[in-house]
Parts: C-alpha cells; sequence; structure tokens
C-alpha cells in the first residue's frame, strides 16, 4: 500500500481518489473545505494548497503528488500560477512524484491532430499561464529536484465535469431548452471523460517512462458538438435539441456581466475548427483505452435526473 496526496476534488481529483482507494492504497485528499468522496481508504483534509510548508507535511511520504487543482476560470493569471509554484515545491520537500492534470491551451492554435511533442505554443492569456506551469515543473525536473509528468486533457464529459458543452449545451438539452454555442457545431473535436483523466492520471503515475514528458487522455469521442447533443438527447430519453450558433458579438455580449464567459471569446480558436487530440502513444504505452460514449453520457443523464428529483 502506497499514500497517494491529491490536490483538488472535482471530478476528476474524485475519481482518482476513489480509483486508488478501490486499488488499496492510501489517500489523502486536499482541498479547503475538506471534502470529495468519502471512503475509509480516503483521508479527507482541509488545507489551503497556496501554504507551501503545510502542503508539504501533507506530501512527506507520498508516491506521488497529484495537481488537481483549478482556480476559478476568471482567475487563472492572478491564483493559477502561486497555486502550481507550491504543489511543485511541496512535491520536491516531500520527496513525492508530481502529476499535474493539464489540457491542450498550451499548444495555441493547432492545424491537424494535437501531439504530444508540439512545442509550447500559447497565443491566449490562459495558455501562457499553463504553458509557464509546465515549464517550471520540466526545469525542476531536468534539474533533478523532482520528477514530473503532466496528463492533458480535451474538454470535459461525465458527471459534474465542467466544459463549455456541459456549461452551454449538456444542461440544456437535458431540461429541454433550445441550445446556442459559440462554435461550429460541425467541426470533429475530441472530448475527455473525466474517470479516463483519473486513470491515465494514475497510469502515468506507476509508468517509469511517465517522467519528464507530457500525455494526453484518451478520447471518449470526437464528435462535432451537433452530433454529440443529438446522442445525448437520445441517450436521456429527451426530445431533439434545438441548436444555434452563437455570434462573437453575443458572447461577448453575455460575458459584459458574465465573468466566467467573458473569458471564452479568446479560446474560441479551439471550437472554430477541428480540435483532435492524438492520444496513441498514451494508449500504447500506459494502456489506457477510453471508456464507452454511451456509458459517459448515460452517466450525464443520470446525473441531471437525481437533481431534478
Amino acid at each position: 500500500m502506497s499514500l497517494y496526496v491529491i490536490v483538488g476534488a472535482g471530478s476528476t481529483g474524485s475519481a482518482a481518489a476513489r480509483l486508488l482507494a478501490d486499488a488499496g492504497e492510501q489517500v489523502r485528499l486536499v482541498t479547503r473545505r475538506g471534502g470529495g468522496p468519502v471512503d475509509d481508504r480516503i483521508e479527507r483534509v482541509a488545507a489551503d494548497a497556496t501554504d507551501t510548508a503545510r502542503l508539504s507535511g501533507l506530501a512527506r511520504g507520498a508516491a506521488a503528488l497529484f495537481n488537481c487543482a483549478m482556480p476559478a476560470y476568471d482567475r487563472w493569471p492572478a491564483e493559477f500560477p502561486p497555486l502550481a509554484t507550491s504543489l511543485l515545491t511541496a512535491a520536491e520537500r516531500g520527496g513525492a512524484d508530481y502529476v499535474m492534470l493539464g489540457n491542450t491551451y498550451g499548444y495555441g492554435p493547432v492545424d491537424g491532430p494535437v501531439t504530444e511533442d508540439l512545442p509550447m505554443a500559447p497565443t491566449s492569456v490562459k495558455g501562457r499561464v499553463r504553458a509557464r506551469m509546465w515549464q517550471d515543473a520540466l526545469s525542476a525536473h531536468e534539474a533533478g529536484r523532482v520528477r514530473v509528468t503532466e496528463v492533458r486533457a480535451g474538454d470535459f464529459l461525465g458527471a459534474g465535469a465542467y466544459s463549455p458543452f456541459t456549461l452551454m449545451v449538456g444542461e440544456r438539452v437535458l431540461s429541454g431548452a433550445s441550445v446556442s454555442y459559440p462554435g461550429d457545431l460541425d467541426a470533429p473535436h475530441s472530448w475527455t471523460y473525466t474517470g479516463d483523466a483519473a486513470r491515465t492520471l494514475i497510469a502515468a503515475a506507476r509508468n517509469e517512462r511517465s517522467w519528464g514528458r507530457a500525455w494526453h487522455v484518451p478520447s471518449t469521442s470526437h464528435a462535432p458538438v451537433r452530433e454529440l447533443a443529438a446522442h445525448l438527447a437520445r441517450t436521456a430519453a429527451v426530445p431533439g435539441p434545438d441548436l444555434t450558433h452563437m455570434t462573437t458579438a453575443e458572447l461577448e455580449e453575455i460575458g459584459r456581466t458574465d465573468s466566467v464567459m467573458a473569458e471564452f471569446p479568446e479560446m474560441l480558436y479551439l471550437y472554430d475548427r477541428p480540435s483532435i487530440l492524438d492520444a496513441s502513444f498514451t494508449a500504447e504505452v500506459l494502456n489506457v483505452a477510453p471508456a464507452p460514449l454511451d456509458a459517459v453520457l448515460a452517466e450525464m443523464a443520470q446525473e441531471h435526473g437525481r437533481r431534478d428529483v
């Protein structure tokens, strides 16, 4: 039995905690309020992850420290760098390997499938934040201070997942409401199931080939938004959705009163054309395969149904 420390109890962090506990490992789950799944093998700890001294103590003796935390989307530039620095330092001081949950923002716009060997070339504020976090961690790895790896996901699907699809499409489809989406409704797009992201994090932490490089989570689907929304409606046995395209001007107008939505315009390059994540190397080396899309969408529909009861 090994100890694994996970910071962040969102959908992916919670899924990773449950998977490790089910495998007989000891898990220390760190959040501001001490929340997360209840299990005899999961120790839930209330702590501020930017308190490096406290976090270093919590990470001491752990096999790996997982960074599954994320500040509010509209506060990334101010809050993400110090959070990431604290986790990197805590892993180093505590003698733990460091496993980051990331995304594709650092690559910037890419024509064709996105592979892990592409350089960081961000064109957005949030992309530069992600690229800086990875470069800082990689520098620490190359200096021999701590072993690091990053698992990069596409847009999330699953119960409790946070993504443009779940925010702007999924809930409205399940509620029978019309949908206006600020992207190409017919462009192929890679979707990541949160459970697959958790399994990839754990597989990377346990593989000696992981360190000093990034991994892509195998996608549960590459369906365009229109197709994915229709599939969700069929799964939930609700009427087919009425989808329209939201213009950039309409999105910016919403952003005037919604600070989170105000962050989306700079990321539209991910949604107004095909955006495909190549995870073939992860499948080959880490032996991770994606969950069936039907099961993922059924999970989302069931979660929505429970909230309506």
